[in-house]
């Protein structure tokens, strides 16, 4: 280690002396003090999310359109009613792992910015690759388009308008836009109708659970009355790209677990909030899924079922209170899908901001404003040109599948990464200093691990004839495409911290920085081997 380099680690050493009070993860006013011996301050007027806040940030983020456009593929993929509801409850176990993981790391380290903090702290080496890696699973990921496609597909069934290409592109190009100006131009209008809209979805997943009790009691208007629990395993496939594929349908529904973990330096309490809000909200959705599902076998005779596609919950409304109700109750579905995508391209915008602010991004000052409007409008464009892209792209019959397995493929390896990381923790406690307030446990680390490997390896297992998810596109396209995307950012580090720096003479370093606001994070500057030298 060179001498200015010394000098800059004793600096910071002092610094983080003249907050350190209690143990790791403590915090006293606006001081966090994390597991990376990192000093993080903030003002406490920002902190603003409370164990309320904290349980529906991660409700409105997980409740989207998995619960009413998935349900009809997992069965069709699964074989059987038994099978199915197997992949539901195999999928809630893996995203609990994945949750208690997430608390781990969430607890250990509370500050904004989630896996990218956790990758960071455990894979020191080669410098700032993980940043690279991240960087690309960001950037080139369009999260909100899936949900665009299905509140396209759902508006038009509601207006009994045929479902073509461009129609239904059309009007989820109309949602996304929606979306971004009105987080851009009007942010607390943005907040307020992207709450309304978590209690919108929560209506409707209670008003399916009533039905299906309904249903259950004989009150269909279909006829012959549905009979799927009745030898409820007959037709089960083997498959294992049926059942992986079908997997990644289930924890595509629970993506957002780990929502919380994003914004710990703007929660009261962080470590305590985390550990109560996040396992109370994941059991909450567990168990309305669970019933959401019951409902729809109740309602819904097998061969609908399986010719439904994603508007499944709209054949349950017609099945159980008639037309009328079906073509309402599919505006409000559409309107809850709505609801995600707001709370997505929200969430996806900050860390594209996050990202420009940290100096990774080229332009980063344009990246990281607020201007003129108060909200990082430069990232809610990137996020909403993205998904623009991987919308337009497929054709139309595999838009929505794509980009659900496009987006979960990718997020397996970064779980699978994560998850090790923490593994490698348990082995080297003294090394990295790791005694966190919550423990996952070794088990669930490693089951979390297994689980996301399988969902890496498997789909490149070709299916049995008919039982591919998509009806045009390769089988094993979206694992490729994830891939990529994954190496470019790899291609990106290569380019941001080993060619530049040879080129431009300097050495890339990170450092903690204080805001005008008080708040400090992280940023990466660029240090002239000239001033190295002297040292």
């Amino acid at each position: 280690m060179s001498e200015l380099e010394s000098r800059s680690s004793a600096e910071h050493k002092q610094h983080t002396s003249s907050h350190a009070f209690g143990t790791h993860g403590a915090r006293r006013d606006s001081v966090i003090i994390d597991e990376a011996g990192d000093v993080y301050e903030t003002s406490e007027e920002r902190k603003t999310i409370g164990l309320t806040s904290a349980v529906f940030l991660i409700l409105n983020r997980m409740i989207g359109t998995g619960i009413f456009a998935t349900p009809s593929a997992i069965f069709a993929l699964s074989g059987s009613v038994g099978l199915s509801l197997f992949m539901w409850v195999a999928g809630t176990i893996i995203a609990a792992a994945g949750l208690l993981v997430y608390m781990e790391f969430g607890t250990g380290i509370p500050r904004n910015g989630g896996e990218k903090n956790y990758l960071e702290f455990v894979y020191k080496r080669p410098r700032f690759l993980a940043t690279g890696f991240y960087t690309g699973y960001v950037i080139l990921l369009g999260w909100a388009g899936s949900n665009s496609v299905v509140f396209g597909e759902y508006i038009l069934h509601a207006a009994q308008v045929e479902v073509t290409r461009w129609n239904q592109r059309g009007v989820g190009i109309a949602c996304i836009t929606a979306a971004f100006l009105i987080h851009g131009l009007a942010l607390k209008w943005g907040l307020r109708l992207q709450n309304l809209l978590g209690f919108v979805k929560l209506a409707i997943l209670l008003i399916i659970i009533i039905g299906g009790f309904v249903a259950l009691g004989g009150h269909v208007k279909s006829d012959p009355k549905p009979d799927n629990f009745t030898n409820a395993f007959s037709g089960t496939t083997g498959s294992a790209y049926g059942v992986v594929t079908a997997l990644y349908n289930v924890i595509w529904s629970y993506i957002g677990y780990s929502n919380a973990n994003y914004a710990l330096s703007e929660t009261k309490n962080p470590v305590r909030t985390l550990k109560v809000a996040a396992p109370l909200a994941l059991a909450l959705v567990a168990v309305l899924y669970l019933l959401a599902n019951v409902a729809y076998f109740s309602a819904v005779p097998r061969e609908e079922i399986l010719s439904s596609g994603r508007i499944l919950a709209a054949s349950f409304f017609r099945n159980v209170m008639g037309e009328s109700a079906e073509r309402a109750l599919s505006v409000f579905v559409a309107l809850s899908a709505f609801g995600n995508v707001l709370s997505v391209i929200f969430s996806q915008g900050r860390l594209v901001q996050e990202l420009g602010r940290e100096g990774i991004l080229p332009f980063s000052r344009f990246w990281a404003s607020n201007k003129p409007f108060g909200a990082p409008l430069a990232g809610l464009f990137e996020h909403w040109l993205v998904s623009m892209i991987i919308m337009l792209a497929p054709p139309p019959g595999d838009a929505y599948n794509f980009i659900l397995n496009v987006i979960s493929y990718p997020l397996s390896v970064v779980n699978a990464f994560v998850a090790a990381g923490l593994i490698w923790l348990y082995f080297h406690r003294e090394q990295y200093g790791w005694n966190p307030p919550f423990r996952a446990s070794l088990p669930v680390a490693i089951f979390f691990l297994l689980s996301n490997i399988y969902l890496i390896i498997a789909p490149f297992i070709p299916p049995s004839d008919g039982n591919s998810v998509y009806n045009d596109l390769p089988y094993y396209l979206h694992c490729l495409v994830g891939i990529g995307i994954l190496a470019a950012g790899g291609v990106y580090w290569i380019v941001w911290a080993v060619i530049l720096p040879r080129i431009g003479k300097y050495k890339l370093e990170r450092q903690v920085v204080t805001s005008s606001d008080g708040w400090t994070r992280n940023v990466f500057v660029h240090v002239p081997r000239e001033a190295l030298d002297k040292y």
